[in-house]
This record gives C-alpha cells, structure tokens and sequence, in this order.
C-alpha cells in the first residue's frame, strides 16, 4: 500500500470519527444556526410537526457515514446542480460531512490512487454506505461504450451496489435512462432500476435534478437511516408530489384561459401560462415552482421558458418540446377513455392519463399526442 493511500485512510478515519455536531462547532456553525437548517429541511421534506428537533438530535449524534458516488453516461449537469445548492452555509456542509470518499470530478485523487481510495472505503463500509449513480448504464455489447480505469459501468455498478446500503439515481439518466436512452438507444443504456433489483433505490430525476432536493433527500437519510416516502417511480413524495402546474405562478392565467401564442407576444409579456407553446407543467412531477434555482431566483417558467418534463420518464421522445402538451404514455386506447378525455379538457385529460400510467415509466412506452387525444376523445 502507498504512503500516500495509508495516509488517506489515515485521514478519512479521523474525520469519520467526530460527529455532525463536532464538525458544525469546528467550522464555526452555531447551534442557532443548525436549528435553523433542521426546521427548514424538515419542511421541505413535508415532515410532521417536531420533526425539526428529531433531526437535529439524529444528525448532531450521527457520524460520517460513506458515500460512493459513480458517474456513467452523463454531462456532469447532476454534479454542477448539487455543488450549487443554495443557502451554501448549510447544505453543502452538509453534503461535506458526508464522508464523500469517491466522485470522479470533486475528489482530488486520480488514476490508480483514486480506485484504492474507493475500493478501501467500500471495503471498509460494507453494507452501510449510500451509493449515489448519475447516468445511465450502456449494456449494448457488453457495456463497452462506457469504462472506467478499464473496467464497464456494467462491472461497477453491479460491484458497487453489492455492499450499498441504499443506491440514490440522480438524474433523469440513471432513474430512467435519459436522454442516453433516446431512440434509437444507440448503446443500450438502461437506468438504475434496470440492473439493480436486491436494494432500496430512490430516484431524482431531473436534467439535472435540484440541488436541494438531493440534499434534502442524504438529510432524510442521515437522520433516520432509511430512503423518505416515495411515489410510484420511487421519486420521494416531499419534492415530486404535485405537479409543477399545481403550484405554478401562472396557473391562474391557465384556468382563466389566457394563453401566449408566441414567445414575444403581449401574453408572453404579462406573464400569461406557456401551456400552448408546449409547457408540460401540468403533467411533470417536480418542485421547481416553489425551490426554484439559484438561490430561490427562478425557475425555466418564470424565465419565459416552457416546462420541458425533464423529471418524467421518456420526456426525450414524446415529440416537439414546442406543441401543446406531447407526453410519453402507454395502453393508449382503454386508458385514455377512463382518464375521462370525453368532455374534459385536453390538458386535464392527459394530466389524468400521465398519472395512471406511472407503472410503465420506464419500458414499453408510446407518445401520444393532443391530436390523439381528440380522436379518442
């Protein structure tokens, strides 16, 4: 073993050994301050009134515990969403305390010492450690579109998820296969969920996810030792929940039937709902209308930009980001009479049909468009 490596592990045992609440006293993080994170995190996680002290009890006590984060065929975009996670002073001290022992692009490692690093760290923390994955799985031709210090993502995964006590797929890519998985699916690519079939998954999905919302969802980890409630697609209910038309700004310009016809028209200027240039709000789960990014600033909607339904399965192939409402869906004919399409709006309609065919989000889909449904309709 290199003195370089013993001295690493040297290190990551005696971070590993203080608490949350000794690392918050040694970088100067008041009490009054902590409590503050706690009850706004508890919030924003939907918990229930007195959750805030539980939290604070749970993460003061807690230690390290080890984080493996694996990044296959993604942008980097998960990595630069979560590195911006507002209010720095607390969020991303609390992603610090996690002992984040492996990320290609945030540990200082590299090559042959970066691997020892990850293989001691899981070695170590056998079942106990929180694998997070970003990007999707090529599994085309044995996985050799995607490697790593020689090795398929195939390889790693299956490797890495073996002694996880939890695995998190952040991002649309590795919940749901992404933009990767586009037709014609050149490599295979596959998510998480796909692959990994004997551990608690949770997805963020996003493109890329809010950096909030991950770290909200490693809080909820850290303090009770388990995933947060989940929907369907295994999105933690707290942030993915209601839709984004649900708490959008411009919904009340969308029951009033005032629409933008163009981007630079007198509606676009008064803030009139998108829904008609191709906004997909009413049938994407998400918590950009009320987190928002940088900072709370704004989110795409309120910048003058249509929801493109980043955070749903197949978003990539349900047709023209740019015409109304074009959503991913399956079992068209049946399903679409039981969502009510007849005498109902169109957008109500498939806001129905995307939710009850949340079980087949990531396999067997077909677009179905507005026209679609006034035919059936």
């Amino acid at each position: 073993m290199s003195k370089d490596l013993k001295s690493m592990e040297q290190e990551h045992a005696n971070r590993n050994s203080k608490t949350f609440a000794e690392h918050l006293e040694q970088n100067g993080i008041s009490r009054r301050g902590f409590l503050k994170f706690c009850s706004s995190m508890t919030a924003a996680l939907a918990l229930p009134a007195g959750s805030a002290d539980v939290m604070a009890k749970a993460l003061a006590a807690a230690r390290r515990p080890t984080v493996i984060w694996l990044s296959f065929q993604e942008c980097t975009g998960c990595t630069e969403s979560i590195t911006r996670s507002y209010s720095p002073t607390i969020e991303n001290l609390i992603f610090d305390f996690i002992s984040l022992d492996y990320h290609h692009t945030l540990q200082v490692a590299a090559g042959q010492q970066a691997e020892e690093a990850k293989e001691h760290a899981m070695k170590e923390s056998y079942g106990k450690y929180l694998l997070i994955v970003d990007g999707s799985i090529p599994t085309k031709d044995g996985g050799i579109y995607s490697t790593i210090a020689g090795r398929t993502n195939l390889d790693l995964l299956e490797e890495a998820a073996a002694g996880a006590a939890a695995v998190v797929a952040v991002g649309t890519c590795a919940a749901y296969g992404g933009l990767p998985m586009a037709k014609p699916d050149p490599t295979g690519a596959v998510p998480v969920s796909a692959l990994v079939k004997d551990k608690p998954i949770m997805n963020i999905p996003g493109c890329p996810p809010i950096g909030l919302v991950m770290t909200g969802a490693i809080a909820h980890f850290l303090t009770f030792g388990r995933l947060p409630d989940m929907d369907e697609l295994g999105r933690p209910k707290a942030f993915y929940g209601d839709s984004i038309h649900d708490r959008c700004y411009r919904r009340t310009f969308y029951d009033q039937g005032l629409f933008a016809k163009a981007f630079d028209d007198e509606g676009a200027r008064k803030g009139w709902c998108l829904y008609e240039l191709g906004c997909k709000g009413p049938t994407t789960h998400n918590a950009c209308a009320t987190l928002k990014w940088n900072d709370g600033v704004s989110f795409p909607i309120e910048s003058g930009h249509p929801c493109l339904g980043c955070s749903e399965p197949n978003f990539w192939d349900a047709g023209s980001f740019y015409e109304a409402l074009s959503v991913p869906q399956g079992r068209t004919g049946e399903t679409i009479l039981k969502a009510g399409a007849i005498g109902v709006g169109v957008g109500a309609a498939a806001a129905a049909l995307n939710r009850s065919n949340k079980s087949a989000a990531v396999e067997g889909r077909e677009t179905i468009t507005v026209e679609d449904l006034k035919r059936e309709s």
